[in-house]
């Protein structure tokens, strides 16, 4: 599994021009999920972003996690982490999970959050969602539950 992540002043996902979710201040998770992930990458990368300390405390260091600060979390599922582009020049997405597995994990991934009353939103899987958001420092993390990265 691998997740972007972005600190936004806000985030918004739009479908068929009608606003489905919004968050202010917080985090934008962008999912992608692969053809070998298990529930064990989803618990990882789950502890990994509600742990992630990238807001800044009083002397303004990234010291803070959204468990720290009650942020909202805007959480969007996107094939295209998985988007090979080392050969040619059209990606190829061998490696992301199907359709039905990877709605499968992201409802499992959902499901963890919602389990310990974490604050999330999130886009509508395999919908053609336009993203709006502002960026916060900017401050933008990669994370891969296989720890390529």
């Amino acid at each position: 599994m691998r997740a972007i992540i972005q600190r936004v002043n806000s985030s918004k996902v739009v479908v068929d021009d009608i606003e489905i979710s919004k968050i202010d201040k917080g985090i934008l998770v962008f999912t992608g999920f692969n053809v070998d992930d298990t529930i064990s990458d989803l618990i990882y990368m789950y502890n990994k972003i509600i742990n992630l300390r990238i807001f800044e405390d009083d002397n303004k260091k990234m010291n803070l996690s959204v468990l720290d600060t009650n942020k909202e979390l805007l959480i969007v599922s996107q094939f295209t982490l998985y988007g090979d582009c080392r050969k040619g020049n059209r990606p190829s997405f061998v490696e992301s999970a199907s359709a039905n597995i990877a709605r499968d994990l992201y409802d499992k991934f959902i499901e963890l959050f919602n389990n310990d009353n974490i604050n999330i939103k999130t886009g509508i899987f395999q919908a053609d969602m336009k993203v709006f958001l502002e960026n916060d420092g900017p401050v933008t993390i990669q994370l891969d539950s296989k720890k390529l990265y």
